[in-house]
Parts: C-alpha cells; sequence; structure tokens
C-alpha cells in the first residue's frame, strides 16, 4: 500500500511560498478577511462568550501573548486558538472547501494567528504557505472520506479532518523537521473527534469544533517538537483514519494531483448566515422574489430540491426543521430558509433572530415549503453545489430557477469589494469605521516586507466597544 501519510506530508513540509501563485496568495488574503469578520462578530455570540468565561475563571489570561480576536483579553496560542476557532465559526458564514464539505479557515488562521504572535521570525511568506499547507491536508482528507458517507457515521469534518491540517499548519510554524509533522499528524489522528449530535437539539458543539481543532493542532505539534512520536500510518493504516471514519474511502483522493492543485482555491465563502446546503435555494428564491415581486401572502408552494448529502443537516428531523426553536436550528433550517429569503429578500446575521423565530408570518411560509431530492442536481455534486426551487401563486402562476453556482463559490465568488463590504457589516458590530478600514487595508496590502503581528495588533477594540472576557456584551445574531 502507498505510503499515504508520508507522502502527504512529504509534500506538506517541502512547499515553499515560491511554489504558489498569484492567485492562491490573493485568495488568502480574501480568505484571511473573511475570517477576520466572522471572528470579530463572532466575539459577541453567547457561545464564544461562555468560551472566554471558561479561560478566564481557569487560567492565567494575564500571561498570555496571543490575541482573543475582538476583545482587549490575551492568552496562550493553545487557548486563543480555541477561542477565536470557536468565535469564527459561531455566525455560520466562514468560508466552506466545496468537495470536502469542510469549514477551513476557521481552523487554520486560528492556528497561524496564535503561533505568529509567539514567533516575532513568521514573516507573511511563512504564514501565507503554512495556512496553505494546513488548507490542503484537511480538505483531500474530507474528500477522501466522501462526506456524505462521514455525515452518516456522524461525524462533522470541520473537526475530524480540521486537527491533521492544524497539526501541519502548527508544524511549519514551529519549524518543526518532516519526521516531526509525521508525528504530530500521526498524534492529530488520536485527537480526531465532532458529532452531528447537535443537530437533535440546536446546541452549541458544532461551534466549539473548529477551535478544539485548532487548539489539538498545536497540542499535537508542541507534543512532536518534545520527541513524542505518533504512528507514521495514521491515514492509511488498518485502524487507521481513513478506515475509522468513512465506509468507503477513496484513499487515492488525498494525494492525487497533489501540488498540482490547490485545494485553496476551490473554497468558498458565504453571503448567508446559514448552512453551505441551503445558500443555493436562498440565492434562488431571493431572485425570484426579486424579479417578480413576490409577496408571502400570495404564495401557495415553495418546492426546494436539495442535495442528498446535505439533507439529514437541513431537512430533517422534520419537525426541528419547521419549528425550530434556536438560532442554531434555524441555521440549519431549509424551511426558516427559504421563508428569509422570500420574506426579507436576504438572509444575514440580522435575520437569524429570536424575533423570526417565532414570527407567525415566517411560520405560515415555512409550512408551504416542500422539500425534495431531484436527482438532476446530484450529477455534477460535490463540483456543483446546485438547486432547483419553484415558487407557486395563489393565483395559479409558477415561476421556476435553476442555481448551479450559488454566490461565493469559486465559479460565483465575491469579489474583494463584496468581501470588504461583508466584513465591515459583521467587524462595525464591534469596532468603529475606522479600525475596520485599517484591517481591510492591511490585509489587502500585506506583502513579503510585512510584519505579520502588525496586523493582529488590530483585533483588539477601543475600551468603549470591547467584547472583553466575562463581559455581558449584547449578543451577536447566531447566539
Amino acid at each position: 500500500m502507498e505510503p499515504i501519510t508520508r507522502t502527504l506530508i512529504h509534500f506538506s513540509h517541502a512547499l515553499k511560498f515560491e511554489d504558489l501563485s498569484a492567485e492562491i496568495v490573493q485568495q488568502t488574503k480574501c480568505l484571511l478577511l473573511d475570517y477576520l469578520g466572522v471572528t470579530i462578530a463572532g466575539a459577541r455570540t453567547e457561545s464564544a462568550q461562555a468560551v472566554y468565561r471558561m479561560l478566564k475563571d481557569g487560567y492565567n489570561l494575564a500571561a498570555g501573548a496571543c490575541t482573543i480576536i475582538g476583545t482587549s483579553t490575551r492568552s496562550s496560542p493553545e487557548h486563543a486558538a480555541l477561542a477565536n476557532g470557536t468565535a469564527s465559526h459561531s455566525v455560520e458564514l466562514d468560508d466552506t472547501h466545496q468537495a470536502g464539505s469542510i469549514h477551513l479557515g476557521t481552523v487554520m488562521f486560528s492556528v497561524a494567528i496564535a503561533l505568529s504572535e509567539i514567533r516575532p521570525e513568521i514573516d507573511t511568506e511563512q504564514f501565507v504557505a503554512a495556512v496553505v499547507a494546513g488548507y490542503e491536508v484537511s480538505a483531500r482528507l474530507a474528500m477522501a472520506l466522501q462526506p456524505k458517507l462521514h455525515y452518516q457515521l456522524g461525524f462533522h469534518p470541520t473537526a475530524t479532518c480540521g486537527v491533521f491540517g492544524a497539526a501541519v499548519t502548527a508544524a511549519r510554524l514551529l519549524h518543526l523537521s518532516e519526521d516531526q509533522m509525521l508525528s504530530s499528524v500521526g498524534i492529530a489522528g488520536s485527537m480526531a473527534a465532532g458529532s452531528l449530535e447537535f443537530l437533535s437539539d440546536g446546541s452549541w458543539t458544532k461551534r466549539l469544533h473548529p477551535g478544539l481543532a485548532a487548539q489539538n493542532g498545536i497540542l499535537a505539534a508542541k507534543l512532536a517538537a518534545e520527541g513524542f512520536r505518533g504512528p507514521a500510518s495514521i491515514l492509511e493504516g488498518r485502524d487507521g483514519f481513513l478506515s475509522a471514519y468513512s465506509r468507503d474511502a477513496k484513499l487515492h483522493l488525498v494525494n492525487q494531483h497533489l501540488g498540482k492543485t490547490f485545494e485553496l482555491l476551490h473554497t468558498s465563502t458565504k453571503p448567508h448566515a446559514c448552512c453551505r446546503y441551503m445558500q443555493a435555494p436562498i440565492d434562488g428564491l431571493t431572485e425570484l422574489a426579486m424579479t417578480h415581486d413576490l409577496h408571502s401572502g400570495d404564495i401557495s408552494r415553495v418546492e426546494i430540491a436539495v442535495l442528498e448529502a446535505g439533507w439529514p443537516l437541513v431537512s430533517e428531523p422534520r419537525q426541528r426543521k419547521y419549528l425550530p426553536s434556536t438560532i442554531v436550528d434555524a441555521q440549519f433550517s431549509m424551511p426558516f430558509g427559504a421563508a428569509l429569503a422570500l420574506s426579507y429578500r436576504q438572509a444575514s446575521l440580522d435575520q437569524f433572530t429570536e424575533e423570526n423565530l417565532k414570527s407567525a408570518q415566517l411560520r405560515r411560509l415555512m409550512s408551504k415549503v416542500v422539500m425534495v431530492k431531484d436527482k438532476r442536481i446530484e450529477k455534477n455534486f460535490p463540483a456543483e453545489w446546485a438547486t432547483r426551487v419553484k415558487v407557486q401563486l395563489t393565483n395559479g402562476k409558477e415561476f421556476e430557477k435553476v442555481v448551479r453556482f450559488p454566490k461565493g463559490d469559486p465559479e460565483n465568488p465575491l469579489s474583494w469589494q463584496e468581501l470588504t463590504i461583508k466584513f465591515q457589516s459583521l467587524a462595525m458590530r464591534v469596532f468603529p469605521q475606522s479600525r475596520c478600514q485599517e484591517i481591510v487595508d492591511a490585509v489587502s496590502d500585506m506583502n513579503h516586507s510585512t510584519a505579520i503581528r502588525t496586523i493582529w495588533k488590530l483585533m483588539s477594540p477601543p475600551t468603549s466597544a470591547t467584547a472583553d472576557v466575562g463581559h455581558t456584551a449584547p449578543a451577536a445574531r447566531g447566539s
């Protein structure tokens, strides 16, 4: 059997910034700006605040060197990665790798930012290369597992696959040898966990998953740096990750076209504050509502074709999808997302509210939503996260829209200007506009001479606007 783990780690260790195209570097900047926006907004959520309080009560935060984004608090690299990883995933607006159905930036940037603050020699080129390597590892593992099959076993790939990429990113920034990186990944294999059971009651554990993956990736690399050894066949071994976490893993996908294609370029950004499987239907329904001036009272039926891979996430269990009781429920409810799209003609953070959960008008509209499976939209999945939506009116008219590439996909990307608008809409919940513009300019201007740590100094808000550990700030939508 091919030494899959060793091959992947050899590539990850040998990768140089010079191997990366200008397109990859620019995309890294785009994804970084996106990450910072969702993390700043996420700092105000109740779930992130709970993590901050835990750190405050249990640890000496004053001794830390690493920024907890959106606050004036600092902590150790591991705990900053835990806090930032949780915050960045708490508003359901972070990036998604298409074929792997995995959130990558929330893990890899949480690791890289924390470690770059304790290693002053880390420059922009090292930072970017480490993040790209982490994206590559986690995305390839997620693809090999086959997301639908991984979901069927109850696992969340952002957590299970994310920890491997986190270990690689950390190993690079800690300047470990190739053998030490191999052990880091081997150790990470015993930290690969993340259950989908949050779907049963709308609880917060999904938000914690990337934080734990980021924290554990750093711990794995630090253990390896001290000589702790992990199995060199953790991916392909008899009891390895790929065998244990999928009923039909495609091992060849791990290293297929390695170095010829980069998965960071196949990563999408989200315009809507909900599960990625809801993005295309929301796009389609929003367009129909705007084009034909649709109003909820005139609608008799809404039909939505949902991808089979996303069906258990956004369509089941039926009762929770049609009667969501928490914001997490709502962010994974296709009927709720559809009702928002048709009523508000958008589904941003400001629409996912407790008030809307109780809205009689939205509930009436949700009851008219019918979700179906459609083989036509499965044909090109996961290259295309397609949908077909149809709205029927009480007067007999009907309108239909097929969406192949939702907004934010690599084939239909958010421009830098659109990403900037998204960033500002999120960050201005915590920072003044002048600080937000400073951050946008700093990320845009990143180059080989940039002192990367100077950017992170902009991540703490003015005292009057702080979301410090233990501070009972107004909760962001998505709490």
